[in-house]
């Protein structure tokens, strides 16, 4: 059951422990949006020919124009989980803390890194060194104010990294806009889950232009695919798709709300691509699920539990309902 609890999207895992499960599987484990941005299938890329260095700056245009920030502050990356890996090398000042419960890998960012609770953050951000965050945090879906965040980070001597890996669904909650160019503060950017495209691997770094300097000399003169490049491009232009998809996301997650709700599960969290219920035992439903052909997100540090993923459509949310009154 461990690799369960590690990251989500662990389907073909399950469909080997539960090969007796119907299918097709319905796969909650992951907070990636079911509704994926439909232009990547009619988007051409060459293969034979290696990432275009003006493609790229075009793609850190319009992700900066679609953040709210200048160009020069943003650095393409192949996904954010890739972003975190390169936090240690960047010389940020000690002590290093992440807050917790929160995504697994801030806790392997750094070499060492010691977890404190979101409610010790402003004395934390006070003491200096460097505080890693995610706004909305994952897994629990709790928001941060983002001018309360900025504020206190201006206060600060050391620095503050924000993972906004789920903002896009309520980009009310980003900092990036309410940043000085020379605040101590550096952002990371998804851009596979509001936009349902998890396998293109693309995320940004948004941050001061030194501190974006070094990320490009680890990263090299090729930090993301062509793929990725120019679906970036087109998705982050799309500003009809984006602003329907927001309201879209809203919608679900209150029908989602009251599904869990009937079955008297009480949806934990603010981000409208995922949910957190608490139980008893949340490994025994995520079995129950599993053998319904569901698979959900157990937590080893919190076995009471459960993070689902929206369903993506009427049938999906249907089914399951059904398996939870099922038990």
């Amino acid at each position: 059951m461990h690799g369960w609890t590690f990251h989500g999207g662990r389907l073909s895992e399950a469909q080997r422990a539960y090969a007796d499960a119907p299918k097709p599987w319905l796969d909650l484990s992951t907070g990636i949006n079911p509704h994926a941005w439909p232009g990547a299938a009619s988007i051409e890329v060459d293969w034979r020919a290696l990432p275009d260095a003006g493609e790229l700056a075009e793609l850190e245009r319009a992700a900066a124009g679609y953040f709210g920030t200048a160009p020069e502050r943003v650095c393409a990356l192949p996904g954010t989980e890739i972003g975190l890996r390169l936090l240690g090398g960047l010389g940020l000042p000690e002590p290093v803390r992440h807050v917790a419960p929160g995504y697994r890998t801030h806790g392997e960012a750094f070499a060492q890194s010691t977890a404190i609770d979101r409610h010790a953050l402003a004395d934390e951000l006070a003491e200096g060194g460097t505080v890693l965050l995610a706004n909305p945090n994952n897994p629990d879906g709790h928001l941060f104010a983002a001018k309360e965040l900025v504020r206190r980070a201006e206060a600060s001597s050391g620095w503050l990294i924000v993972d906004e890996a789920f903002a896009d669904a309520l980009p009310e909650v980003s900092v990036v806009p309410h940043l000085d160019a020379d605040a101590r503060v550096l952002v990371l950017r998804s851009f596979g889950k509001f936009f349902g495209l998890a396998g293109v691997r693309l995320g940004f770094a948004i941050g001061p232009e030194p501190m974006i300097a070094a990320l490009r000399q680890k990263l090299g003169s090729w930090p993301v695919s062509s793929a990725a490049i120019r679906i970036g491009i087109g998705a982050y232009r799309d500003a009809g798709w984006i602003a329907a998809m927001r309201d879209r996301l809203v919608a679900d997650a209150a029908a989602f709300d009251a599904v869990l709700a009937r079955h008297g599960c009480d949806p934990i969290g603010e981000c409208p691509l995922f949910r957190v219920i608490a139980l008893r035992d949340g490994m025994a439903l995520f079995d129950r699920l599993a053998q319904r052909g569901i698979l959900t997100r157990p937590f080893d540090y919190a076995p009471t539990w459960l993070r689902l993923g929206l369903p993506g459509s009427d049938a999906a949310l249907a089914r399951l309902g059904q398996a939870l009154a099922d038990g």
